[in-house]
């Protein structure tokens, strides 16, 4: 993406940093609505009519009989009173509230650039809208898998939402630094290897959706071993290697564990080849990046020990955020190396 006009590009960096993050504010959100079981509270999808919420108690009335339609409210909720659900209910509401703000937020400024720059240099922005467009279907979708037969929502649909938040997350950061001057190194490792981490990572968060939407982290309450041995005494360690192990609590549970020890494994490898090496330039993100690493773990397991408590589940999501961006930025930078390198 390359401008010229040093006003403008200064421009886009301040609107992309803004919908970085409040795209992490989204994805924060996104994650207590569903910690706090929220996320079926709206039953329609009315993208315009429902940016207001109920103005009073008969508006109120009728939310609420739709909810009481849904399995979630007939099998596991029905005590529930009206000030009790106008607790999910909000939740529900700031999570779609912030979906609009985004689009429009995105959309907007993005026309505004358009009369300035060539339209050639803002495809990937373009691409990234109809990202965010893609996004607000998702969601919808993942909220209908729950209205039905279940009283939560697939997990399956539930990773796929949180990877393309992270996505778009991903690729927002990335076209920012395009406009800044990283530091190229005089050195570099092979591309494939900080790509490879940061699929690893990937692989990592849509996990730990399974988890999450699976409430996997109310079971085996323990760390190291899961309640007495190191594999799940309720399960047969061949059912990891069918398809159904990803439906399964306690396996999607083994995953999420057994995966970040190999990447705590790859990430020792990545340090000492650039340590070796004496990469300089990468000392600071590739420590940064062990840094983030170790409080996630450590989240990690307090999130588990503790019965995947709000406060702890919620924290170890937001340091995602930040372990994503320090990867996304040693990609970068690793890349920008390389160019050089090679011209």
């Amino acid at each position: 993406m390359y401008i010229d006009n040093i006003k403008i590009r200064n421009q886009i960096s301040l609107w992309l940093t803004f919908m970085f993050w409040l795209i992490s504010l989204m994805i924060v959100v996104g994650g207590l609505t569903r910690l706090t079981d929220s996320g079926l509270s709206i039953t329609k999808w009315q993208l315009f009519s429902g940016i207001f919420p109920p103005l009073n108690n008969s508006e109120w009335i009728e939310y609420f009989n739709l909810y009481k339609q849904i399995p979630e409210y007939k099998l596991q909720n029905y005590d529930m009173t009206m000030n009790e659900f106008k607790v999910i209910f909000w939740w529900e509401w700031i999570h779609r509230f912030l979906g609009r703000l985004i689009g429009l937020a995105f959309l907007i400024p993005l026309i505004y650039f358009t009369f300035f720059i060539k339209f050639k240099n803002l495809v990937n922005l373009y691409l990234i809208f109809l990202l965010i467009c893609f996004q607000g279907f998702i969601g919808w979708y993942m909220v209908s898998s729950g209205l039905v037969n279940r009283v939560d929502v697939s997990h399956f649909r539930l990773s796929i939402h949180l990877l393309v938040a992270f996505l778009i997350l991903s690729l927002i950061l990335w076209n920012y630094l395009k406009l800044k001057n990283i530091n190229a190194s005089e050195k570099s490792v092979n591309p494939i290897i900080p790509f490879v981490f940061l699929f690893l990572v990937f692989c990592q968060i849509s996990i730990g959706a399974f988890v999450s939407g699976m409430d996997a982290g109310t079971i085996y309450n323990s760390w190291p071993l899961m309640g007495n041995s190191y594999f799940p005494d309720d399960n047969n360690f061949y059912n990891l290697f069918k398809l159904a192990a990803f439906s399964d609590p306690s396996l999607v549970q083994f995953m999420h564990r057994n995966l970040a020890y190999f990447i705590m494994v790859y990430y020792l490898y990545m340090l000492i080849k650039i340590y070796k090496n004496n990469i300089k330039n990468f000392y600071k993100v590739i420590n940064l990046i062990g840094l983030l690493l170790i409080i996630q773990v450590i989240l990690g397991i307090l999130t588990l020990l503790y019965g995947a408590q709000i406060k702890f589940a919620s924290l170890h999501q937001i340091s995602s955020i930040f372990l994503v961006s320090s990867c996304i930025y040693f990609l970068y930078q690793n890349k920008i190396s390389n160019l050089q390198l090679s011209g």
